[in-house]
C-alpha cells in the first residue's frame, strides 16, 4: 500500500492532499515547500479544521435545553496567534499557569472568557488571576480555598468560582491521564465528604460566588458511560445540597477528554455524537432528579486540536539490524514529541515529498536525543528512504509542542499556521543562542 491509500484510510480532512508534485499539502500549501522555508521540525497547524472542530462540538451540545459553552483547554496547545484564532471562534479557554493566563492576556483574549485551572496555583497566579479579573477561578483544594477566600476578602472582589470534584469513576484511559478516580491529586474528592465540606465553606465565604461544580475524568475516552456514571455520582450529591444548603448548581462543566485517532488501529470517534449522548444522559438524569437545567461547560482540547497538526522532520541516519530491525532516524524525537516515551502514544507517518511511492519497508522512527527511549513510531510501513527525505507524522497537534523541551539541548521547533493556501509562521524556531538568554559565565572564569 502507497501514502496516498493510506492516507486516504486514515483522514478525511478535505484540507489535506496530494499535488501534483506528489507532496503532501495541507491547506493549499505545499509541507516540502514549508519545510524549505521554515527548516525542520516544523509543526503545522491547519486553522480550518481548528474552526470546523469547534464548530462541530458546538453542534453537539445543540440538543441541551440550556446554555453551553465550550472553553478550550490550552494545556493542550497555546500560543499567542492561537489565543487569538480561539477568540474569534467566540468560545472561551482554560489556563492551568500564570505563563498561560500571561500569553492569554498578550493575545488581548478576553478575561471573562478565561478560566484558570490548576492543582497548585501560587499566590502570585492567583493574584494575577484577579488583577484581570478573569471569569472562573476552579478550585482545587482547601489549600487554594483558603488563599482565595482571604484574597477577596482583603481585595473586597467578589469572585466566581468552580469547585473540582472527583467522583471517583476511573475511566477507561491510560493511568496518567485519568483523572476522576479517587486516588487522583486531582479536586475534591465526592465519597469522603471533602467535596461537601468545600462547597460549604466556600458557600461561607464573604467574597467567593459559586457559580457551579467542574469534573474530568481523564483523556481518550471514547464512551459516555463514564460520563453518565460520574454526572450521576455528582448530581445526587448536588440533589442534598440544595435542600441542606439551598445550594443551586448554575455551571456544570463535565471537562473534556473527548478520545480523538492517531493511527489507523485506533478506533475512530465522533465527540460530536460523543457530545450528544452525553448531553441527552444528562438531561434525563436532570430531569429524573427534578433540577432546573444549568449551564452545561465542556472543555475540549485534544479535539480540537489533535487532527489539525502534522509535525515535519528530515531523515538523516539509518541502521539496519538483519533480521531484528531498521532505524531511521530524525531530526527531532522527544524534545518536540514526548507522548510516545511518556504515555506510550502511537502515530502513523508518511514520505512528505515522495506521496505515490509504494510502502514496501517497515521501519522504526528514531528521535536524535541520547535516550533508547526516544522512539517516535515502531514498525511504520513506508517507501525507501534516504538522507534528506521528509517524514510527515499527522495528528500532533495535541500536547506535542506544549511538552517540547530542551534535553540534549535541542531547540524547540518552529510553529506555523496553514490556511487557505497561505502560511503564517506563529511561533519562531528556538536557536542555540537563545539558550544564552538564561546563562550567565563565571566573572572571573579564564578560557
Amino acid at each position: 500500500m502507497g501514502n496516498k491509500e493510506e492516507l486516504a484510510n486514515f483522514t478525511a480532512r478535505d484540507t489535506i492532499h496530494i499535488n501534483e508534485n506528489n507532496h503532501l499539502e495541507i491547506a493549499g500549501v505545499d509541507t516540502v515547500e514549508l519545510a524549505k522555508k521554515y527548516g525542520t521540525p516544523l509543526v503545522i497547524y491547519d486553522i480550518q479544521t481548528v474552526r470546523e472542530n469547534i464548530r462541530e462540538l458546538k453542534e453537539g451540545l445543540f440538543d441541551y435545553q440550556g446554555p453551553t459553552e465550550v472553553s478550550y483547554a490550552s494545556k493542550a496547545f497555546s500560543s499567542v496567534a492561537f489565543y487569538q484564532t480561539i477568540h474569534q471562534e467566540n468560545i472561551a479557554i482554560d489556563v492551568v499557569s500564570g505563563g498561560e493566563l500571561y500569553l492569554a492576556k498578550q493575545a488581548g483574549f478576553p478575561a471573562k472568557k478565561i478560566n484558570f485551572h490548576g492543582n497548585n496555583k501560587s499566590l502570585q497566579e492567583l493574584t494575577d488571576a484577579l488583577d484581570y479579573n478573569i471569569g472562573n477561578i476552579i478550585v482545587d483544594n482547601f489549600y487554594e480555598l483558603e488563599m482565595l477566600k482571604q484574597l477577596t476578602k482583603q481585595r473586597q472582589q467578589m469572585t466566581n468560582i468552580l469547585l473540582r470534584i472527583t467522583p471517583g469513576v476511573s475511566a477507561d484511559t491510560h493511568q496518567y491521564i485519568m483523572t476522576g478516580q479517587a486516588d487522583s491529586k486531582f479536586g475534591f474528592d465526592l465519597q469522603n465528604g471533602q467535596a461537601e465540606q468545600a462547597l460549604k465553606e466556600a458557600l461561607e465565604a464573604s467574597y467567593l460566588n459559586v457559580e457551579g461544580l467542574h469534573m474530568h475524568i481523564g483523556s481518550q475516552i471514547f464512551d459516555t458511560d463514564s460520563y453518565a456514571l460520574s454526572m450521576n455520582q455528582i448530581l445526587s450529591h448536588v440533589n442534598k445540597w440544595q435542600k441542606k444548603y439551598g445550594f443551586q448548581l448554575k455551571v456544570f462543566n463535565i471537562g473534556g477528554g473527548f478520545g480523538v485517532q492517531h493511527t489507523s488501529e485506533e478506533a475512530k470517534n465522533s465527540p460530536k455524537k460523543q457530545l450528544k449522548r452525553i448531553s441527552q444522559q444528562l438531561m434525563k438524569l436532570l430531569d429524573d432528579y427534578g433540577m432546573v437545567y444549568p449551564e452545561l461547560w465542556i472543555e475540549p482540547g485534544r479535539s480540537i486540536v489533535s487532527e489539525a497538526g502534522t509535525t515535519i522532520y528530515e531523515i538523516g541516519s539509518q541502521k539496519t539490524l538483519p533480521k531484528i530491525r531498521n532505524y531511521v532516524s530524525i531530526d527531532g524525537g522527544m524534545s518536540d514529541n514526548i507522548r510516545p516515551a511518556f504515555y506510550d502514544a502511537k502515530y502513523t507517518g508518511f514520505v512528505a515529498n515522495r506521496m505515490n511511492a509504494e510502502a514496501n519497508t517497515v521501519v522504526s522512527i528514531a528521535g536524535k536525543a541520547c535516550e533508547s527511549g526516544d522512539m517516535l513510531i515502531y514498525d511504520l510501513p513506508l517507501p525507501e528512504v534516504k538522507a534528506g527525505d521528509l517524514l510527515a507524522v499527522i495528528n500532533t497537534g495535541d500536547y506535542t509542542f506544549a511538552m517540547a523541551n530542551n534535553y540534549n539541548r535541542i531547540p524547540r521547533p518552529a510553529v506555523v499556521f496553514v490556511e487557505d493556501g497561505k502560511d503564517f509562521l506563529a511561533v519562531r524556531r528556538e536557536t542555540p543562542k537563545d539558550f544564552m538568554r538564561f546563562e550567565n559565565t563565571l566573572p572571573k572564569y579564564n578560557h
